[in-house]
């Protein structure tokens, strides 16, 4: 009888779009191929095969980390997006701010007695 393991959490599980692969691994391996091939001809006449080979590995490593890395869940984009966010447009002074409670009480406590006393002078002013 065949053994399937089924994952407990279903919100990992991806749908297939080609040859077992993910639309995202599609596309970057369309594009790395896009770049790479033509690199690698068009190199071949000139710097002989080994090292057109090297220079078309390179230039497709970059697509293959964008389809295969993943932090925390989040593809290499989500990860770099956050970073320039972290480093370059949030400030990097952040204030330290806390809700305190009872001050809030107190001065609440203060604002309702001066209403208070604003309305025992209107009472005051309209008797006379």
């Amino acid at each position: 009888m065949a053994y399937v393991t089924i994952p407990k959490d279903l919100s990992q599980i991806q749908s297939t779009v080609l040859f077992g692969l993910v639309k995202r691994l599609v596309i970057c391996f369309g594009a790395a191929a896009l770049v790479g091939m033509p690199l690698f001809f068009l190199a071949k006449a000139n710097l002989g095969t080994i090292t057109a080979a090297l220079c078309m590995i390179m230039m497709m490593l970059p697509f293959f980390l964008f389809a295969m890395y993943e932090k925390n869940g989040q593809p290499p984009e989500v990860f770099l997006g956050h970073l320039i966010q972290n480093k370059f447009i949030r400030s990097k002074m952040h204030i330290y701010q806390t809700n305190n409670l009872y001050s809030a009480l107190v001065q609440q406590s203060q604002l309702e007695q001066v209403v208070k006393r604003i309305a025992r002078k209107g009472r005051k002013t309209s008797k006379a």
